[in-house]
């Protein structure tokens, strides 16, 4: 099982990474991910074990923003650490990546997930239709808007605010 699993964590974490958009929290997600992997191993069905774990990694952190949304999100000032409360000072690379991760964070929830399983997981599409046990058509269609909105994004320009121009003879 290690032999299966170990070498998809990186790819797992950063998944994680980019849905939550927090390290930490992102990193507690592969966790209860692999612990739930290991309890429930005998379940698994024949198939990919990349696609497996996505999907259940994937199920809790909706599992999570479900929570968040009923009850908000706190942190006591107290708990807060020094990384929280002060910025460091950023290299004009880590701007360009802050800009996208939030271009890409304003993408529907929807559109992501299949993004971030697409593009940079490298799932095929069939895998990321059963990670998120949708077709495998609404996968392409999301794909598709989704690459399209992170492109308006990225251009500057804001989603629906683009007029289609007609000659005039």
């Amino acid at each position: 099982m290690l032999v299966q699993v170990g070498p998809l964590i990186p790819a797992l974490r950063r998944y994680a990474r980019a849905l939550l958009r927090d390290r930490v929290a992102a990193d507690d997600l592969v966790q209860d991910c692999l612990e739930r992997a290991v309890s429930h191993w005998h379940q698994r069905r024949d198939g990919s074990v990349r696609a497996w774990l996505f999907s259940i990694l994937h199920n809790l952190a909706v599992t999570q923003f479900r929570q968040a949304t009923a009850r908000g999100r706190h942190m006591p000032i107290d708990d807060a650490g020094e990384r929280e409360l002060v910025s460091a000072a950023a290299q004009e690379h880590r701007l360009i990546y802050r800009d996208v991760l939030k271009k890409l964070a304003r993408l529907p929830e929807e559109q992501r997930a299949v993004l971030l399983l697409v593009a940079v997981e490298d799932l095929s599409y069939a895998d990321a239709a059963g990670v998120l046990k949708i077709p495998v058509g609404t996968v392409m269609s999301r794909l598709s808007r989704a690459r399209e909105r992170l492109l308006q994004e990225m251009e500057g320009v804001a989603p629906g605010n683009v007029v289609a121009l007609r000659g005039v003879k």
